[in-house]
């Protein structure tokens, strides 16, 4: 599907009018073209800070998500643009760019909120880009990451007592991705040089206090320490001096600064490499048409008024793609009994056999698309629809085999009824030549090959409609004496009586066959499903595990900071002492020399 994306530049994904957000149509129809799984990047951060231009580099181009060069905002809403991805084959790369917060033409934070709250929602790494260094004021322009829980809900009814604000939240969270332009500091620190991944932690630590000032220092970086387990940082040099920056779509690489053009490519690779499939809890993994349900459903949410809801997300799109699998099921039986069926069957039981792998083949259609399928209510759909359309093909088989049976006997026995009406049998002897001649024929019609399962039905109904004609044809046989007639007509009754204990038992027959497949195809629907559940258990167990595993990553990695800053602290203190005991050693040398 990849080679089938044609996207040559961005296109508005969410319009936002006059502080209204839209999710655009036309971008929607090319999300829902792509089948495969999408890697979503989302940058966002103040406007003019060169967002657009990073995102042009993901994109392998030096022209499309608009620069600008003034100090107006070029981008409104949030842009999308879709590539093969350069470095998984399969998969599609989404580029997410969001229009600049705090532009001051809006005045209108809340909007800046809701556009930072899809970028979250909505991506699977998050970049975060900015000027300059990581301050107090870089901090302080994070705010929208403290209004996060007051924006999005990860349950649609969490519990009083649940702590919604952590785990709930970390297992829909994106990686997050600090990008400081123009940085001009020297990465050390304590006199040591750093990483800047170790800049980033350590401008993430946290101040020992309770007061006011304390916890608004602390905030956003509880934030972005709880909400994003995984986090990475890059710095970028200025990269032309600052009158040119306006041509920088225009300038190669050469006429760049060098240390810029590496930074970029560093960036650029390891978003590439390390960028995640997006995925929804349970482990599935979101394609293009996934991708735009979720934009539907957290953009509608937010224009009726709504908190955007991960679950209520999850559920919706849970609706339409279960709705999809069981109709892609029910299409896959009609397709494959409409190649494998020849109506009439010989027995009932070749057509249920046939129902039934049809049957397995459709559930399995079905598990492989379906999610969420909460209490299996598309499943029972789905049981109820394939046990309609068996059914409908016996009712259909029991139709063909009537017409065929009846054109048969309509065919094989209409010589006979001409006979009969010439009076041909009317005459001494005549009874038993009928009789013979109705026996050769229905030897005839029973040699018939794949008359189905109403042959012997339809011939006992042909052969009681011509009874009257048969008693006819006996009394008017001057040979036979009155006991014979007797006789032959008890014997007629006694071969009808036959015929249709023979058909009440063929009957009990197809109605047992018919309940023991009703038992096996709800044994079928309940071994996949099993199988389906211990699944989805493994899935679930590996999530709930790679999530403990971050956890307890991320706080070795405190305890780690922690130890090692006081390991720090530790030796400044010794130094500080050993460099006070110098000064003492040599005051008291210097007096001992006195003396």
């Amino acid at each position: 599907m990849a080679s089938e994306i044609h996207m040559t530049g961005p296109m508005c994904l969410i319009e936002n009018t006059n502080g209204r957000l839209m999710a655009n149509p036309e971008a929607l129809k090319i999300l829902s073209a792509i089948t495969q799984p999408v890697v979503v990047v989302a940058i966002v951060g103040l406007y003019r800070t060169g967002k657009s231009y990073l995102m042009n580099k993901l994109a392998g181009k030096k022209k499309g998500f608009s620069l600008g060069s003034t100090v107006q905002s070029h981008t409104k809403g949030i842009w999308m643009w879709c590539v093969p991805h350069p470095k998984k084959p399969g998969h599609v790369l989404v580029l997410l760019d969001t229009e600049g917060l705090g532009d001051v033409e809006k005045g209108d934070n809340q909007n800046d909120s809701w556009i930072f709250a899809l970028a979250i929602l909505l991506s699977s790494t998050f970049v975060y880009n900015s000027i300059g260094t990581i301050n107090q004021q870089a901090m302080d322009q994070l705010h929208y990451v403290t209004e996060l829980t007051h924006r999005i809900r990860s349950k649609s009814s969490p519990d009083e007592n649940e702590n919604e604000d952590s785990a709930d939240f970390v297992s829909f969270f994106p990686d997050f991705v600090w990008t400081l332009r123009d940085f001009s500091l020297d990465l050390e620190a304590d006199g040591q040089p750093i990483t800047a991944d170790e800049y980033l932690t350590y401008s993430l630590k946290l101040k020992q206090g309770t007061s006011e000032k304390d916890k608004t220092f602390n905030l956003p970086r509880l934030c972005i320490r709880k909400y994003f387990p995984k986090k990475k940082c890059f710095v970028f040099d200025r990269p032309v001096h600052r009158k040119k920056l306006a041509q920088l779509e225009k300038l190669h690489d050469e006429e760049l600064d060098p240390e810029f053009v590496q930074q970029v490519a560093d960036f650029c690779s390891y978003i590439f490499s390390n960028s995640k499939t997006k995925t929804l809890s349970g482990g599935i993994k979101v394609n293009g048409p996934r991708l735009e349900s979720l934009v539907l459903t957290y953009v509608n949410a937010i224009s009726s008024g709504d908190l955007p809801c991960m679950e209520n997300a999850v559920l919706a799109l849970a609706q339409i793609e279960n709705s999809a699998a069981v109709q892609k099921a029910v299409a896959h039986y009609e397709q494959q009994m409409g190649q494998k069926v020849q109506l009439p069957t010989e027995t009932l039981q070749e057509l249920l056999d046939l129902h039934r792998d049809s049957e397995r083949e459709a559930i399995e259609v079905f598990i492989r698309s379906s999610f969420k399928d909460v209490d299996h209510l598309f499943q029972k759909e789905l049981a109820a629809q394939l046990e309609k359309k068996r059914d409908d093909f016996c009712k259909q088989n029991q139709e063909a085999s009537s017409g065929r049976c009846s054109a048969l006997l309509q065919d094989i026995f209409s010589p006979l009824e001409e006979e009969v009406k010439m009076g041909i049998y009317s005459k001494p002897g005549g009874y038993r030549l009928f009789i013979q001649k109705l026996q050769d024929l229905k030897k005839k019609y029973h040699e018939e090959p794949r008359k189905g399962i109403q042959a012997e039905e339809i011939l006992q109904t042909y052969l009681k409609s011509k009874e009257s004609v048969t008693d006819a044809i006996l009394q008017t046989d001057k040979i036979l004496t009155k006991k014979e007639k007797e006789i032959e007509v008890e014997h007629a009754k006694a071969e009808s009586a036959q015929a249709s204990a023979k058909m009440v038992e063929e009957m009990q027959i197809k109605y047992q066959q018919m309940m023991e497949e009703k038992e096996k195809s709800y044994q079928e629907h309940v071994k996949q499903l099993t199988e389906k559940i211990e699944r989805e258990r493994a899935q679930l167990l590996e999530e709930q595990e790679r999530t403990l595993t971050s956890k307890l990553q991320e706080q070795a990695r405190l305890l780690k900071e922690r130890c090692q800053g006081e390991s720090t602290q530790l030796q400044n203190e010794i130094q500080k002492l050993q460099k006070t005991l110098g000064k003492k050693n040599k005051r008291y040398m210097s007096r001992k020399l006195k003396i």
